[in-house]
C-alpha cells in the first residue's frame, strides 16, 4: 500500500491542499502572497459572471449527463442484441472516447465553424436553410454546440460500461418473464434496471464528474465565448489564475468546486447502500 499511498500523497494530497490554501491568500504569478482569509470568496460571492459561470457548469453538466446517460443506455441495449458484426461495431463504439479531446475539439471546431460548417453546407444544399449557421458565435447556439460535442465523446463511455453490466444479467430472468407475459417493457422496468442500478449510479457518477470538470473541449472550441456563455467554473479558474496571474482567485474557483463533486458522489454512494431501490422496490 505504500506506492500507492505515496503517489495519492504527491499528485493528488498536496495539490489539493496547495489549492485549498492559495484560495485563502492574494498569491499572484511571481509574486508570493499573505494570508487574506475569505476576501477571494466574499469577492466571488458578489462577481455576477461567476454565477453565470455556475448557471453555464449547472446547464452543461446536467444537459450532457442525461443525454449521455439515455443516449448511452439505448445504444448499449442495442449492442447487447444478437446483430451481426457486433464485435465490430462495439469496437467502433469506441472510437470517441479513444481519440484525444483536443483533436475531438478541433474536429468539431471545423464542423461548427461560421463559414465552412458541413452541417450548414448540407442543409443549405437540402434546402432547409438560406445561411451558414453561426454556431459557436450565438449564446443559445454555442451552449448547444458544445453540448453535443461532449455528448459525443462521452456516449462510448456510458455505453460501454452499462454494456458490461448488461453482459452480467441471466438470460433465464428474461426467458422466465416472458413466459408469465411481460411485455418489453416491463422486462426492462422490474428486470434490467433494477439489476442495472449498481451499475448505472457508478457510470453516471464519473459521467458528472468528467463533464463537471471539462476544460480542454471548451479551451479549444470557444476559450468560453460568447459573451461568457460557454465558460465553465474550470475555464474560468484557469482565465483568472494563469492568464490573469490571480492564482489566489483561480484557486478559490476551483476549491468552489469541490461541494458540487462532493454532492455527486455522496449521490452515487448512498444510491448504493440503497439495496431495496437496487432490487427494485420503493426504497
Amino acid at each position: 500500500m505504500v506506492p500507492a499511498a505515496v503517489f495519492l500523497l504527491f499528485f493528488l494530497t498536496y495539490p489539493l491542499g496547495l489549492g485549498v490554501w492559495l484560495g485563502f491568500t492574494d498569491t499572484r504569478i511571481g509574486r508570493e502572497g499573505v494570508f487574506i482569509g475569505l476576501e477571494n470568496y466574499e469577492s466571488l460571492w458578489g462577481d455576477s459572471l461567476f454565477w453565470l459561470v455556475v448557471f453555464n457548469t449547472l446547464l452543461y453538466t446536467i444537459a450532457a449527463s442525461i443525454l449521455k446517460f439515455a443516449l448511452g443506455l439505448w445504444l448499449a441495449l442495442l449492442l447487447n442484441e444478437n446483430l451481426p458484426f457486433k464485435a465490430f461495431f462495439r469496437a467502433v463504439v469506441l472510437l470517441p472516447w479513444v481519440v484525444p479531446t483536443v483533436l475531438s475539439a478541433i474536429a468539431f471546431w471545423w464542423i461548427f465553424d461560421s463559414q465552412y460548417s458541413i452541417i450548414s453546407w448540407a442543409l443549405i444544399k437540402m434546402g432547409l436553410i438560406s445561411a451558414p449557421i453561426n454556431f459557436l458565435g450565438d449564446v443559445t447556439n454555442a451552449r448547444a454546440s458544445v453540448i453535443a460535442a461532449n455528448v459525443w465523446r462521452g456516449i462510448p463511455f456510458v455505453a460501454i460500461s452499462l454494456l458490461a453490466g448488461l453482459q452480467t444479467i441471466s438470460p433465464s430472468l428474461h426467458e422466465a418473464a416472458t413466459l408469465d407475459g411481460a411485455t418489453n417493457w416491463q422486462r426492462f422496468r422490474y428486470i434490467t434496471l433494477p439489476m442495472l442500478s449498481p451499475i448505472i449510479a457508478v457510470v453516471m457518477t464519473f459521467s458528472v464528474l468528467f463533464t463537471f470538470t471539462d476544460f480542454q473541449l471548451i479551451y479549444v472550441l470557444t476559450r468560453g465565448g460568447p459573451l461568457n456563455s460557454t465558460h465553465l467554473m474550470a475555464t474560468l479558474s484557469f482565465q483568472r489564475a494563469i492568464p490573469g496571474g490571480s492564482l489566489g482567485e483561480g484557486a478559490a474557483i476551483a476549491v468552489a468546486m469541490i461541494p458540487f463533486l462532493l454532492a455527486a458522489i455522496l449521490f452515487s454512494y448512498f444510491g448504493l447502500q440503497r439495496r431495496k431501490w437496487q432490487q427494485g422496490g420503493a426504497d
